[in-house]
């Protein structure tokens, strides 16, 4: 009998990678996925501890299954990620029926440790003792031999794939406990990323989005004077058979350097989009969180970026209610949000962390009800931004990659063609109609409607350039 596999995966674009580097290997190992828990014979929660809300979500599911694993003792149950690495005793103590505790650096271990648990029983527990521990040499081999076992299945699209080219953080921003759960900064060889990228090129992906804490700071010292940054890599790369777009996240805005931001301008594949997190447009704020730039220093990079790279779309991240933030500092936060034209903004209300110099050195004085209101401020600031921007695109024709059917629009009720989605390069989502055969292809589509978050058009070109696309579908109310 086959045995069966679900994970659920919390977090960012670094735990979906994880979780297809996972899939993969239990796949060799005779497993099928499964996104029913109560069918798998192994239930995987791949974690995150950014927030709270994210482990208050695990914690929940894994207690709807405390009376399913009573029942079916043979189940194995196990949490990865970056709860797994910082919570390791916590977990026992609130879902006691769980059976591995995996942290981030130890992944590979998976089907060990699975093993193990069917063999007899045992808890099994796989974390990294510190970051001394994580950038030991052998940890960076497991890390490296590991990335290569994909699973197309769980990637965003059969055409789209993730590419880890560093893992770890060494900026020590005192709200963050991502160097405590990841470890210390390492960057993987460029020949180990290069033959990654050709592996996912022959299997039919064609973006490839290089991932890093801080991506931009990759760097790769080759021992005879050489020295490689993201530009270099980028350069090295850009070639390779079969790839049609690259992109990069999540950018630290002190390692925008000009070499990267023309190798975005000059390299055709590079797609001129940038995540620059600024967390903060208050520079008290900015300097609690250790963030070590001021709004000043940022607001300047982001004229560079425009200046050196015409039409770049530039999204950006940001925390409300961090510790001491006034309505003041909030204010300025608006004001930054109302004039840097980001395509788009992450909003996120500040969650103490502990094991972070926040949560020790300053008091989460900000009031809950008071979050709230200024994550909606905020957003809806951010929301106006949006649409205006989308508007500038109504009447203009774009590229878009497809992706597949449109999760949020069915079809037409009088004509027989699905709604698809795909990306222009700048990483504007756009939905149009179109037959399924078109995944993975590029089209041309006349824009013809906007919302703060999707343009709707036609298209006026299919993908093997023969003319005007299928016959005319009604666009979706916006």
């Amino acid at each position: 009998m086959s045995k069966k596999l679900c994970i659920e995966t919390v977090g960012c674009q670094m735990n979906v990678l994880d979780s297809e580097l996972v899939v993969g290997s239990l796949r060799r190992q005779g497993y099928s996925l499964t996104t029913e828990p109560t069918e798998a014979d192994v239930i995987l929660f791949n974690t995150c501890s950014v927030r709270q809300h994210a482990e208050d979500k695990v914690y929940s599911a894994l207690g709807r299954l405390r009376e399913h694993k009573r029942r079916h003792p043979h189940k194995v149950i196990g949490v990865l990620g970056c709860m797994a690495q910082k919570d390791q005793e916590l977990i026992r103590q609130r879902a006691p029926h769980v059976d591995i505790v995996c942290g981030t650096g130890q992944l590979a271990r998976l089907p060990e440790l699975i093993a193990a648990v069917k063999r007899d029983g045992s808890f099994q527990l796989a974390v990294s003792l510190d970051r001394h521990e994580a950038s030991r040499p052998e940890v960076e081999r497991s890390f490296e031999s590991y990335d290569p076992l994909r699973d197309p299945t769980v990637r965003p699209s059969p055409f789209q794939a993730y590419v880890r080219i560093m893992i770890g953080c060494d900026k020590f921003c005192t709200y963050c406990i991502v160097p405590s759960v990841r470890g210390p900064e390492q960057s993987r060889h460029p020949e180990h990323i290069a033959a990654e990228v050709r592996q996912l090129a022959d299997e039919g992906c064609k973006e490839i989005t290089f991932l890093g804490q801080t991506v931009n700071s990759w760097k790769h010292d080759f021992g005879d004077g050489r020295r490689w940054r993201l530009a270099d890599l980028l350069l090295h790369i850009h070639d390779t058979p079969g790839i049609e777009r690259i992109k990069f996240l999540t950018n630290f805005p002190r390692d925008m350097s000009d070499d990267l931001l023309d190798a975005v301008r000059d390299l055709p594949k590079v797609c001129p989009y940038l995540h620059v997190p600024a967390q903060s447009g208050c520079n008290e704020v900015l300097k609690r969180m250790k963030r070590l730039y001021t709004v000043e220093f940022y607001r300047d990079m982001l004229a560079r970026c425009r200046e050196r790279i015409p039409g770049v779309a530039i999204s950006s991240d940001f925390i409300v209610g961090f510790c001491g933030e006034s309505e003041a500092s909030f204010a300025r936060t608006c004001e930054l949000v109302r004039t840097a034209g980001f395509k788009n903004s992450y909003i996120f209300k500040y969650s103490p962390r502990p094991g972070t110099k926040a949560d020790e050195l300053f008091a989460d004085d900000v009031p809950e009800e008071v979050k709230k209101r200024r994550n909606n401020d905020l957003l809806a600031i951010q929301n106006a931004v949006s649409l205006a921007d989308h508007r500038r695109y109504i009447g203009r024709t774009v590229e878009v990659l497809v992706e597949g059917r449109s999760k949020t629009s069915l079809k037409h009720p009088d004509e027989d063609v699905p709604q698809l989605t795909g990306r222009t390069v700048t990483d504007h989502i756009v939905v149009f109609p179109g037959p399924d055969r078109w995944a993975g292809r590029t089209v041309r589509v006349a824009i013809e409607e906007a919302t703060a978050f999707t343009l709707f058009g036609t298209v006026v070109e299919e993908p093997n350039g023969s003319g005007a696309g299928p016959r005319r579908v009604s666009l979706p109310t916006v």
